[in-house]
């Protein structure tokens, strides 16, 4: 079976006739937990996953970019001399970094290439960031300006709020150029430390796709992140994640109902990130994972019925440890801790369950913790 590497290379070559100078990749990432807590300041554990955005690239001598899609079967082409947007098209990733990285100081040089992606699109597996993330290692390989990780990934967070208009939070670019292979990552979304943090002796992570989708730029998101700014006023902090499970049961009253809830969801995730980041019980960590889709579905409320149905089917099979909504919510994909021994059969059977119950023709996977945003050898 060739692989996506192999498709971008292959059609490089067929439309420039010549061997790519550089190849980039970029990964998508699965959350395993800490779901809407980013853009409160607080923590977060997402891994890196074997799916990715890959870019097969050479230089050009000006300052264009000619960009074709395997994926849209359409060619891109601007200048960044002259960065006009196209609200709603795919194009406005790969622009939106180069007038983030611009605004920084960053001197661009043009390129042409071919890119393609097996990332879910709008599956809450952050195929959006692995876009932005491969973009700007496509820039910095014909540039020549230093990999600054933390850098990087802050400027193309800007080119998704600014450019795009999608008011997301720092974490899944923070992985996508991160990332470690075999490890997940604890990341402190306000100092943007990482720790890098081994999964529980003898579990896989399955990702669950519903086959449902959401809309990360719809009102229901950005109405939640005015949510928590608004509860994190009553308490009198920056941002939630300066809120302790204690003291927020100790004020709870002060804040209506809804805004109870969301503020509830936010504390009690950050608590049980750090929680997971430092368990090894495989058990342990799996209830963590039931106890975020509850909270999600019920305080935070993006969850989904597809998302609920899948979760439920997971977690009545005897291989799983754990399993909840991941992503951004309404659609999208769950994500489950299983025994590894028994992670290929659970992944069918979950599916089977899930198909039976609702009707849709699920997508599963088995994945694995990849390093972040890298060139690679042609």
């Amino acid at each position: 079976m060739t692989t996506l590497q192999e498709q971008v290379i292959r059609e490089f070559r067929r439309r420039f006739k010549a061997q790519p100078e550089f190849v980039v990749r970029a990964p998508g990432r699965v959350n395993l937990i800490g779901e809407h807590t980013d853009y409160n300041e607080g923590f977060v554990m997402p891994l890196a996953i074997d799916r990715a955005t890959w870019i097969a690239l050479r230089p050009r001598t000006d300052r264009r970019v000619s960009l074709y899609s395997l994926d849209k079967r359409e060619q891109l082409e601007f200048s960044t001399d002259d960065l006009k947007k196209q609200p709603r098209h795919w194009g406005e990733y790969p622009k939106g970094v180069a007038w983030a990285l611009q605004e920084a100081g960053y001197r661009l040089r043009g390129w042409e290439g071919v890119t393609g992606c097996d990332v879910p699109l709008g599956g809450g597996l952050s195929s959006s960031a692995s876009f932005e993330l491969a973009t700007a290692r496509a820039f910095q390989a014909v540039s020549g300006f230093p990999w600054d990780k933390i850098a990087v990934a802050k400027l193309c967070q800007r080119a998704e709020n600014q450019w795009v208009g999608v008011n997301c939070g720092i974490m899944d670019q923070m992985i996508s150029a991160s990332g470690r292979a075999g490890h997940a990552l604890l990341i402190d979304c306000r100092s943007l430390a990482t720790t890098a943090v081994s999964l529980p002796a003898g579990t896989a992570v399955a990702v669950l796709d519903t086959g449902t989708r959401h809309k990360l730029s719809a009102s229901a998101y950005n109405e939640r992140r005015a949510q928590c700014e608004t509860a994190a006023k009553i308490f009198g902090v920056r941002a939630l994640r300066d809120v302790s499970v204690e003291e927020f049961e100790r004020r709870a009253g002060e804040l209506d109902e809804v805004i109870r809830k969301r503020a509830r969801h936010v504390v009690r995730e950050n608590a049980r990130t750090l929680a997971a980041s430092r368990t090894t019980d495989p058990a342990g960590f799996g209830k963590l994972m039931n106890e975020s889709h509850h909270s999600l579905r019920d305080d935070y409320e993006v969850s989904s019925q597809e998302l609920n149905a899948f979760v439920e089917c997971a977690c009545a099979l005897p291989a799983c440890l754990g399993a909840r909504m991941t992503g951004a919510g309404f659609g999208g994909c769950a994500v489950a801790l299983v025994r590894v021994e028994a992670a290929p059969a659970f992944i069918e059977a979950a599916a089977a369950a899930y198909r039976q119950q609702t009707g849709r023709r699920p997508q599963t996977f088995i994945c694995q913790a990849s390093d972040g945003a890298e060139v690679m050898k042609p």
